[in-house]
């Protein structure tokens, strides 16, 4: 599904010896690096603050534990969407209240949002799944009117770029209160390891952030608040300070793939290819289809037949999860129906044409067969 391998040759010289500076120096953890990367990444995204922790889980648990909500506090999240935006809703003793999303864009649904909203409403967790915002311009509109905080989970989606009505541009992530990221291997801007960060605008917030991610204290061994312990280690920052300076190519690279994937299933009936929404660009961490004619799981399986990986996000929506189970027995058609026809086929930054025949060949052939 991604070429980790190819992607790292391509960048070695410079990879290596960035992580070789750091082994050179012992500064193993809060090195250099890691301030150099918050601030190079603050830069590109054209956020205030960045707050580097150590993976994308982390960054949404922080970011919730520093907008003061209370345990009991109910927090409106997508059903369908990773489990971990949920997780650490659940942790904090807060309660995740579920919405359906858009059948086009997989995005949260604005609308069914509003209708969720009660007294215990706190904020609002948008995802930006498979790499496109979320209707950001009226979500936002309805968290000032109900006075909730918004948690961007960017984790998918580093490099978007949302346009409001009025022509103003803003990258995903930077919209909200918080926003956050995982920099996972897989993800389009991803280390070698696990990574995360969160990107603030507001100074106080950001200075909340950091201290929480730090055992709750500012100044060492003086502890003012409940913390934790949550760092992006210094090789890891080294190497994303690299693979920065590419994250635009990476990006144009998957778009490029997308449109050739595009132009190849349009005429294939059973298959519907991703919609791209109108106020955000597309960076293309999945390439998810819609399967309609013939059964998703036995494209797949014929698929792998033939040599080609493909990928489920998500087979199960989270109201189905045992963990999250709620005493209500609520109905998200979408979701439900979304589960059982998505398949993401492979894009990464290094697909070259032969490869990606050879996948759209695989495609249209196992879908004959099944017709």
């Amino acid at each position: 599904m991604v070429d980790l391998g190819s992607q790292y040759q391509n960048i070695k010289e410079e990879a290596d010896a960035a992580m070789q500076e750091v082994i050179d120096s012992c500064a193993f953890i809060n090195g250099p690096a890691v301030h150099a990367f918050a601030s190079e990444l603050a830069d590109y995204t054209g956020v205030k603050n960045v707050i580097p922790c150590g993976n994308g889980t982390d960054a949404l648990q922080i970011a919730l534990m520093a907008v003061g909500l209370q345990a009991g506090d109910e927090v409106i999240v997508p059903v369908f969407t990773y489990v971990a935006t949920a997780e650490v809703i659940a942790l904090l003793n807060l309660k995740p209240v579920f919405v359906d999303v858009d059948p086009n864009t997989f995005n949260i649904d604005v609308a069914q949002s509003r209708k969720v909203i009660t007294s215990k409403t706190k904020a609002i967790v948008p995802v930006h799944l498979f790499g496109q915002c979320a209707d950001m311009e009226p979500l936002l509109a309805l968290a000032k009117e109900f006075d909730l905080k918004v948690i961007e989970d960017t984790a998918q989606a580093i490099g978007a770029a949302y346009t409001f009505s009025d022509g103003t541009v803003k990258q995903a992530g930077t919209m909200g209160d918080i926003g956050t990221t995982s920099f996972f291997p897989s993800k389009n801007l991803g280390c070698f390891g696990d990574g995360g960060a969160m990107l603030i605008n507001d100074d106080d917030l950001a200075k909340q952030a950091k201290m929480i991610a730090n055992h709750g204290q500012r100044i060492k061994y003086h502890h003012d608040i409940i913390g934790c312990n949550s760092r992006l280690d210094t090789l890891q920052a080294a190497l994303l300070r690299v693979k920065l300076k590419h994250l635009n190519t990476y990006n144009a690279n998957r778009l490029s793939v997308a449109d050739r994937y595009d132009e190849a299933f349009a005429a294939v009936p059973e298959l519907s290819t991703p919609v791209r929404s109108e106020r955000s660009t597309h960076v293309f961490h999945q390439y998810t289809l819609k399967v309609n004619g013939v059964e998703r799981d036995a494209l797949k399986n014929r698929l792998m037949e033939k040599g080609v990986p493909s990928m489920v996000y998500y087979p199960v929506p989270l109201h189905h999860q045992k963990a999250y189970q709620q005493e209500e027995c609520a109905v998200f058609l979408i979701t439900e129906g979304l589960c059982q026809v998505v398949l993401s086929l492979p894009v990464h930054t290094e697909m070259d044409s032969e490869q990606q025949e050879f996948i759209i060949d695989a495609v249209k052939t196992a879908i004959d067969e099944l017709r």
